[in-house]
C-alpha cells in the first residue's frame, strides 16, 4: 500500500530512471529502494536492476518492489564488451539516467563507461585511495588502521579511483574484527549511498577534475 502510495505522489513528476548492478544479496540495493519509497530520495525510481550472478539475493529484493530484475550470464558473451553492449542495450531500453554499482563484483569497461561517466557512482568499503579493491574491510583492519570508512565515488576506467563524492569514517574498536568492522561500516555504507545519489538526483555534483563539488542548494 504504501508503494501504490508513492508512485501515485510522483504521478506526472519527470522521474529520473535509476538503474542498479549487483553481484550478491543486495544490502545497498534494500536501502536505496527504501529511501526512494520514503521519500528522502525524490523525483526518482529505480527502473532496473541486472546482476551478474544467477542466484544473487538482489534480484529476489527487486522483484518483492515491482522492479525488473534480469540476470545476464557474462559467460553467455564472447567479450567483455560484447557483454557490456547487451547491458547498454537494457539501460537504453529503460532510458537510465544514472548507473549504480551496489556490490557488483566485475570491473567496467569501456562500452558502459563511454556510455555513462559522469553517471555512474559506485562506493567503496574503505576511505579511498587507501586499500582498493576486494576485501577492503580486511585489509583496512590487517593494516591496523584506527580509522576506516566507506566512500562514494564516480567510476572511471581504474578500479576504485574515480573522483569522491562522498566519505564516512568510521573508528576501529580495539575489539573489533574484520567482520565487526565491516558490519559497522555497511551501516554507514546505507546512509552515504542514499545521500550521494540524493545530490545527482538535485543536479548538485559538478566533476571539476579529481575533485567532486557539491552545488548549494
Amino acid at each position: 500500500m504504501q508503494r501504490l502510495k508513492y508512485v501515485i505522489l510522483k504521478k506526472g513528476v519527470d522521474l529520473k530512471k535509476i538503474a542498479v548492478l549487483v553481484s550478491g544479496r543486495g544490502s545497498n540495493l534494500q536501502a536505496i529502494i527504501d529511501n526512494i519509497e520514503s521519500g528522502y530520495i525524490k523525483d526518482a525510481v529505480i527502473a532496473l536492476v541486472v546482476s551478474d550472478v544467477e542466484d544473487a539475493y538482489a534480484l529476489t529484493r527487486a522483484e518483492k518492489h515491482g522492479i525488473k530484475a534480469v540476470h545476464v550470464n557474462p559467460d553467455s558473451f564472447d567479450s567483455r564488451e560484447t557483454y557490456e553492449k547487451h547491458i547498454l542495450e537494457l539501460l537504453h531500453e529503460v532510458k537510465a539516467d544514472l548507473v549504480l554499482l551496489a556490490g557488483y563484483m566485475r570491473v567496467i569497461g569501456s562500452v558502459l563507461l563511454d556510455a555513462y561517466y559522469g553517471r555512474m557512482i559506485n562506493i567503496h568499503p574503505a576511505l579511498l585511495p587507501a586499500f582498493q579493491g576486494l576485501h577492503a574491510q580486511e585489509q583496512a583492519f590487517n593494516y591496523g588502521v584506527k580509522v576506516s570508512g566507506c566512500t562514494v565515488h564516480f567510476v572511471d576506467s581504474g578500479v576504485d579511483t574515480g573522483p569522491i563524492i562522498l566519505e564516512r569514517c568510521v573508528l576501529v574498536l580495539e575489539d573489533d574484527t574484520p567482520d565487526s568492522l565491516a558490519d559497522r561500516i555497511l551501516i554507514e555504507e546505507h546512509q552515504i549511498y542514499s545521500e550521494a545519489i540524493k545530490l545527482f538526483i538535485e543536479e548538485r555534483l559538478v566533476i571539476e577534475g579529481r575533485k567532486v563539488r557539491i552545488k548549494s542548494l
